[in-house]
C-alpha cells in the first residue's frame, strides 16, 4: 500500500499517489512515499516515478538486508531496523523520501514528532534524522525487555526450587540467540550514521549533521547495553552450569558416603558368610546377635562421620 504525503506550513498534507509527480520537483516542500508490505507493482511504480536504482530495488524484494547505507547518483538507499526486528528501507533524495516498511510498521509517530519541531526550514535530512532516531529509541525499549527476561532467568536459576534444566537451558539460548540477532542490526547501523556524519550525502545539511551526532551516541550507547547484556548472559550460563556441577557433586559425595557406610556390614557379613568349618565364633551362641552390633555400630558411626563433614 502507497500513502504519500507533502510536507508544508508546518504540517503534512496526504496527498493521492497519483499526484507525487507535479510536487516531486516543488520548492519548499517535503515530499514523504511511505510503501508498506509491498506488492511487485507498488515498487515498480515507485522505482519508476523516483528513478529508484534497480540494484536498490533487488535487495528490497529480498529482504534481510543487513543495515547499510549506498550512495548513488541522485539519492541515497538506508537499511535500518526497528527494535521489533522489523526492515525498514529509505530512499532519500533532495526534497523526498521514499519509505518501505512490512506489515506492522507505522510512520504515524514519526510524522506527528517532525509537525512539532521548532525548526525555521526543516528539510528532508531532518526527517530521516527524525526518523533514526524514533528507531534507536525503540532499541532502549528492546533492550529493557531483554533485561527483564535476564532478571527473571537469574532467579530462576538461583531460587530455592531446583529448575528444570532443560527449560532453564531452552530459555537462556533463546535469550542469547535474541542477544545475537539484536547486536546484528544495532552495531552496523553505527557505521551507517558514520557515514552521514561524514556528509557524504548531499541531503546532510548542518542542522541534520548536529541531530545525527545525537543518534550516534544513542547507538553507541545501545551497542553498550547490549554487549553488557551478552556478558550477564554469559555469567548466567556459567552460574547454571556451575549450579548443575555442584548438585552432581552432591549427588556423588551421598553416594559416596552410604557406599563407604554400606562397606563395613557388607564386609562383616562376607566374612561370616564364607562356609569354612572352622571359624571361631560358628558355634557361639551371641554370634549373630555381635555380628548385627557390630553392622549397626559401623553404620552408626560412619553415618555420624559423615553427617558431621555435610556430605549426608
Amino acid at each position: 500500500m502507497i500513502t504519500a504525503w507533502a510536507y508544508n506550513d508546518g504540517r503534512f498534507e496526504e496527498i493521492p499517489a497519483a499526484d507525487v509527480s507535479d510536487l516531486l520537483d516543488a520548492e519548499h516542500r517535503i515530499l514523504w512515499v511511505d510503501v508498506v508490505d509491498p506488492t511487485d507493482d507498488d515498487l515498480a511504480c515507485v522505482q519508476q516515478e523516483f528513478s529508484l536504482h534497480p540494484l536498490a530495488m533487488e535487495d528490497i524484494r529480498e529482504r534481510h538486508q543487513r543495515p547499510k547505507i549506498e550512495t548513488y547518483p541522485s539519492h541515497s538507499f538506508l537499511v535500518a531496523y526497528t527494535g521489533d526486528r522489523h526492515e525498514v528501507e529509505m530512499f532519500v533524495g533532495q526534497g523526498w523520501l521514499v519509505t518501505v516498511g512490512p506489515e506492522g510498521w507505522s510512520s504515524d509517530g514519526i510524522r506527528t514528532r517532525f509537525e512539532r519541531v521548532h525548526v525555521d526550514k526543516p528539510t528532508v535530512g531532518y526527517l530521516v534524522y527524525v526518523l533514526l532516531d524514533e528507531i534507536v529509541d525503540g532499541y532502549f525499549s528492546a533492550t529493557d525487555k531483554i533485561e527483564d527476561s535476564l532478571e527473571a532467568m537469574e532467579e530462576r536459576i538461583f531460587g530455592e526450587q531446583l529448575p528444570e534444566e532443560k527449560e532453564i537451558q531452552h530459555d537462556l539460548f533463546a535469550i542469547r540467540r535474541e542477544l545475537l540477532d539484536f547486536r546484528r542490526v544495532v552495531v552496523p547501523l553505527r557505521d551507517v550514521v558514520q557515514v552521514l556524519l561524514r556528509r557524504e550525502a548531499d541531503w546532510v545539511d548542518d542542522l541534520t549533521a548536529v541531530h545525527l551526532q545525537d543518534v550516534y551516541d544513542h547507538v553507541l550507547r545501545a551497542v553498550d547495553v547490549v554487549d553488557s547484556q551478552r556478558e550477564l548472559m554469559g555469567n548466567a550460563v556459567d552460574a547454571h552450569l556451575a549450579i548443575i556441577s555442584n548438585r552432581v557433586n552432591d549427588v556423588m559425595k551421598r553416594m559416596t558416603s552410604w557406599g563407604a557406610i554400606l562397606l563395613g556390614s557388607t564386609l562383616v557379613a562376607g566374612i561370616y558368610g564364607m562356609n569354612f568349618d572352622h571359624m571361631p565364633e560358628l558355634k557361639w551362641l551371641f554370634g549373630y546377635p555381635f555380628a548385627l552390633g557390630i553392622m549397626a555400630t559401623i553404620t552408626l558411626v560412619g553415618y555420624r562421620y559423615f553427617k558431621s563433614k555435610d556430605w549426608l
